[in-house]
């Protein structure tokens, strides 16, 4: 299977180093929840700044890393970076290679249509669930982040967006009351981002998001669930197409076929 090449925004990203930014009562969705007034411990530190930099394309796919590299990268020791890859090659995001050290997992065709097919299983009959059950509030909150937009090639304001719309949907599962189901969401939504960043480089789709988030947020408010499954599994459909043009402009799929009619 063919492994895609970043396009040209993304290699922008990848070359840069960011700090992962704050976001006012996002944290509360996207971290996990530690006791108050203690540190993460070193392993978990490293894993969080190590999974960042993959999910935000700055470690890009198909990079080779090392123990040594990114500790000297993040400022930690060979214990705390050796936890952290071991649990991020349990999580598929790095591979371990032999006397080599390891390699971010490569984005590929494969990963495209097994990630979107999950999506349009679960998170649609997800909305249609959360339907009227939904802290209207809270998604007003990461609404409004969305609507701010992105600017494509800044980190800040592209990692930014990109976790405030993981978070809306992550929200939207948690209101089931369905934890496994928010949890395979979730994971799903980070493998997803890496997928985005690719996306977002070759269109731009603020307003096209503001009206399916607007649209989608009354539908919970009103407990029509119908409609919200109808809008999640739009905006899924939309954000494949997005990302599938991104792939097929692709150098390193220049040449293939690709199997369009599989995927829908």
């Amino acid at each position: 299977m063919t492994d895609l090449t970043l396009p040209a925004g993304v290699a922008a990203i990848a070359t840069a180093r960011a700090q992962k930014p704050g976001l006012p009562g996002l944290d509360a969705v996207r971290e996990p929840v530690r006791d108050a007034g203690t540190e993460p411990l070193l392993n978990d530190q490293a894993y969080d700044r190590i999974k960042h930099d993959i999910i935000s394309c700055t470690l890009p796919p198909g990079s080779g890393i090392s123990e040594s590299q990114l500790g000297a990268q993040y400022g930690f020791g060979k214990a705390p970076i050796r936890m952290a890859l071991q649990r991020l090659a349990h999580e598929g995001l790095v591979r371990a290679m032999p006397r080599r050290g390891y390699v971010v997992s490569p984005v590929t065709l494969q990963d495209i249509q097994d990630i979107f097919e999950l999506r349009l299983m679960l998170e649609p009959q997800a909305a249609r669930l959360a339907a009227g059950k939904v802290d209207a509030s809270r998604l007003k909150l990461l609404d409004d982040v969305c609507r701010a937009g992105y600017r494509p090639g800044d980190i800040a304001s592209t990692h930014r967006f990109l976790e405030a719309n993981a978070s809306f949907h992550v929200t939207i599962a948690q209101a089931t009351g369905n934890h496994r189901l928010a949890h395979t969401i979730e994971a799903l939504l980070d493998e997803m981002t890496r997928l985005l960043h690719m996306g977002l480089t070759s269109r731009d789709r603020t307003t096209e998001m503001q009206h399916e988030h607007g649209a989608l947020v009354k539908a919970l408010r009103r407990g029509d669930g119908t409609t919200a499954e109808q809008i999640c599994r739009e905006q899924i459909e939309a954000a494949r197409e997005m990302v599938l043009t991104a792939a097929i402009k692709s150098r390193a799929v220049m040449t293939m076929a690709i199997p369009t009619g599989d995927l829908g």
